[in-house]
């Protein structure tokens, strides 16, 4: 996994983050965008990730989500945090959900926790993983750093939350490939 600033980003990742992770981060906030390759085809991840109204697919972290209304842009969701973090609820609000690029953006908007004015857009890259398809997913954030913390302390926690999910999602994704690439049985 990598992350902006420590020079291990291609030319390629870095071109999908100048093209698709936008973040403006104001005076009294921190950023960074980690990488992640998946051994999964790109519509087999997508599949988790467009799943607004349903992130506990993959997010270990999540218990429970609720949204209200059909799935569109501005929908909102309501996501019970499992014990363990700082945190029981969060309020989300669907930024961007775009089928065709593969990206999805969301901001937090309310909740128990810490994470004020936060932002995140994920997109997902075709990419040849030892001659299998695969995916390049790519997760960047921008969010206020909380009174009483650095910006290294809260960069740090919101990047080991996404590299958390990020594992996760590579593991459900993978599972499901494997799933998909059995042998019919006449082979023999």
């Amino acid at each position: 996994m990598n992350e902006i600033g420590n020079g291990g980003l291609s030319n390629v990742e870095m071109e999908h983050i100048r093209r698709h992770h936008r973040h403006e981060p104001g005076e009294n906030q921190c950023g960074s965008a980690l990488v992640k390759h998946i051994r999964a085809p790109v519509p087999q991840v997508w599949s988790l990730v467009r799943r607004f109204d349903q992130p506990q697919k993959y997010k270990p972290f999540v218990s429970r989500c609720v949204v209200r209304g059909n799935l569109e842009i501005g929908s909102l969701r309501e996501v019970d945090v499992k014990s363990g973090l700082p945190a029981t609820t969060s309020t989300e609000r669907l930024e961007l959900l775009d089928d065709n690029e593969h990206i999805l953006s969301i901001r937090i908007i309310g909740g128990d926790h810490r994470l004020r004015n936060y932002s995140s857009i994920m997109s997902l890259h075709p990419e040849i993983i030892d001659g299998r398809p695969g995916t390049l997913v790519i997760e960047s954030f921008v969010v206020d750093i909380p009174e009483g913390n650095t910006k290294d302390e809260t960069c740090y926690f919101v990047e080991a939350l996404i590299k958390c999910n990020l594992k996760s999602l590579a593991d459900v994704s993978e599972g499901l490939a494997v799933q998909d690439r059995t042998e019919p049985i006449d082979r023999m």
